[in-house]
């Protein structure tokens, strides 16, 4: 008798470990939720399932090699442009920061990966770059993430669109 309780006991726990493995809440050794797993596999599925139980967007993952790390930075490292988009849809950070000496934001992360339409989507959503790509500060040394070049292209891209866009709206009113 000693013995069947002890193993349904066992079962029990065992179950509802698996049930909140399910929903989200345990982090494996890198310190991902199931979220941050989705978002680098690029599951949509999964992110809108675990964002409709109630997931944090922006849950960060603490672990040896994971110092900060958001679903949008795993997505936008993979290149899943859609997950990407529904994890913004739902509130994500497009410049949550990573802890340590760069700060890596998604972009930083979709750049070093070479993620050119992740970079695009991102500066297009309005993620920050600051005026001087060799500025520290904001921006990881250029050897640590030499695709930053696209990033900054993208952005002079769009600004040179929209002033384009601008002057052909003020003449044609005029």
């Amino acid at each position: 008798m000693l013995q069947d309780q002890s193993g349904s006991v066992l079962l029990r726990r065992s179950l509802s470990r698996r049930r909140s493995w399910r929903c989200g809440a345990e982090k494996d050794d890198r310190g991902w939720t199931m979220l941050h797993i989705g978002a680098r596999k690029g599951d949509i599925k999964k992110v809108k399932r675990l964002l409709d139980k109630g997931m944090d967007v922006n849950v960060a993952a603490w672990g040896p090699k994971s110092n900060g790390l958001t679903p949008l930075h795993l997505a936008a490292e993979g290149g899943h442009l859609e997950v990407m988009d529904v994890l913004l849809e739902r509130g994500a950070n497009i410049d949550a920061r990573t802890w340590g000496a760069c700060g890596w934001t998604p972009l930083h992360t979709a750049a070093k990966e070479r993620k050119k339409e992740a970079v695009k989507f991102l500066v297009e959503n309005g993620a920050f770059l600051p005026d001087d790509i060799n500025d520290t500060r904001f921006n990881p040394p250029l050897h640590y993430c030499p695709g930053l070049e696209w990033a900054y292209d993208e952005m002079k891209r769009l600004h040179r669109e929209n002033l384009s866009s601008g002057e052909s709206s003020y003449s044609s009113e005029s």
